[in-house]
């Protein structure tokens, strides 16, 4: 029986874990080929092993995404090996919460630098290629969806560079939207509230701590079901177009 993306081609980045992986694993079982794009190889290229020993086709791309050329170069890669992309899911971020007052701003550039400039120059690369894809896909359409979070609504204490940046790729999603959408690429954000991952790994275990407090008592999403939420949007008919999800936790309240 034929699946929903037979014969479609998605890049996913941040495919080393959580999200990034459950989406690819999600994309892969309706019939994509996946790019599986991030910094930490071997966790690649275990989960390649896994997709394709399900009978899915996966390309293993370790890249630097805060690095243009690697950016580009994933892409291409991708190109090269499937001869198509019809969707990508920009999901690498890292959120490093701390005041401001006494920051270590390399922490702000390292949030700069991956969930805006490395969302950018991945999405700058695969543009032309997706405007491509729609000429000769029988669905007659392509797709970009951007994980952005709750931090992307509601500023919060000692998250506010975080918060600018996922803020940041609400606005990016609204503004390409309205430029490509009339060519058939929809353009959607999902914002997450509290999902179980590595992305609150990365901090200090005393920022973590503040960060995280307000969640203790919250049971928190898992990313499968975010990727539920971004197959459903990739799989709409092309008339369809999910420009944006918020989903919380059933107990979060904020």
């Amino acid at each position: 029986m034929a699946k929903r993306l037979d014969g479609s081609v998605a890049l996913i980045t941040g495919a080393s874990s959580g999200i990034g992986e459950e989406t690819a694993r999600q994309l892969a079982a309706e019939g994509a080929a996946v790019a599986l794009v991030a910094r930490r190889k071997e966790r690649l290229e275990a989960l390649a092993a896994q997709i394709q020993a399900g009978g899915g086709r996966a390309l293993v791309l370790p890249a630097d995404i805060t690095r243009q050329s690697e950016a580009i170069a994933a892409v291409e890669r991708a190109i090269s090996e499937f001869g198509r992309l019809d969707a990508l899911v920009n999901n690498a971020g890292v959120m490093l919460n701390a005041n401001i007052l006494n920051a270590d701003t390399q922490e702000w550039e390292r949030m700069i630098d991956l969930n805006l400039k490395g969302l950018l120059y991945v999405t700058h690369a695969a543009l032309p290629h997706l405007l491509k894809a729609v000429e000769d896909s029988p669905r007659n359409v392509a797709d970009i969806v951007n994980i952005s979070s709750v931090a992307g609504r509601r500023a919060r204490l000692g998250a506010g560079v975080y918060n600018a940046t996922k803020f940041g790729v609400c606005a990016i999603t609204e503004s390409l939207r309205q430029e490509v959408t009339e060519r058939h690429v929809r353009v959607s954000v999902v914002e997450p509230g509290v999902v179980r991952t590595e992305l609150d790994s990365h901090m200090t275990p005393e920022n973590r701590q503040k960060s995280m407090k307000p969640f203790q008592g919250i049971t928190p999403l898992e990313a499968g079901d975010i990727a539920d939420i971004i197959t459903f949007i990739v799989t709409r008919h092309w008339r369809t177009a999910v420009n944006e999800v918020l989903v919380r936790p059933t107990e979060q309240a904020f």
